[in-house]
This record gives C-alpha cells, sequence and structure tokens, in this order.
C-alpha cells in the first residue's frame, strides 16, 4: 500500500471515529439512554459501543497518520 493511500484511509479513519464519537454523544442524550442510566448507573450499550469504536477507529487512524 502506497504512502499516499494510507494518509487517505487513516483521515477517513479519524473522520468515522469522530462522527461515532459525536453520533454516541447525540445518543446518550435520549430518552432511552436517560432511564436506563437513571435505573442502572450506567449508559446503554448501543451507547457505549459507539463511543469504544469511535475511539478505537479515531486512535487507529491517528497511528496510520503519523506512522513513517
Amino acid at each position: 500500500m502506497s504512502k499516499s493511500n494510507t494518509k487517505i484511509m487513516s483521515i477517513a479513519l479519524m473522520v468515522v471515529g469522530a462522527g461515532l464519537a459525536i453520533w454516541g454523544f447525540q445518543k446518550s442524550g435520549g430518552l432511552e439512554s436517560k432511564i436506563s442510566s437513571a435505573l442502572t448507573g450506567s449508559q446503554t450499550d448501543n451507547v457505549m459501543m459507539l463511543y469504544i469504536s469511535g475511539a478505537v477507529c479515531l486512535a487507529i487512524g491517528v497511528y496510520l497518520y503519523l506512522k513513517k
């Protein structure tokens, strides 16, 4: 894989990761999440999966972008 393809893929991963994290943040303010948080003290599984997958995509994207 050429260096320019890696850079493009890393930028795409960072954008996707940021989008997933933002989507998770928006879903955390929803009614279902608020009820679940009030009853169990934690976020719903869907919100947590969005946060985790967003963080993983973002971390891999930054790593690939900074890799020489």
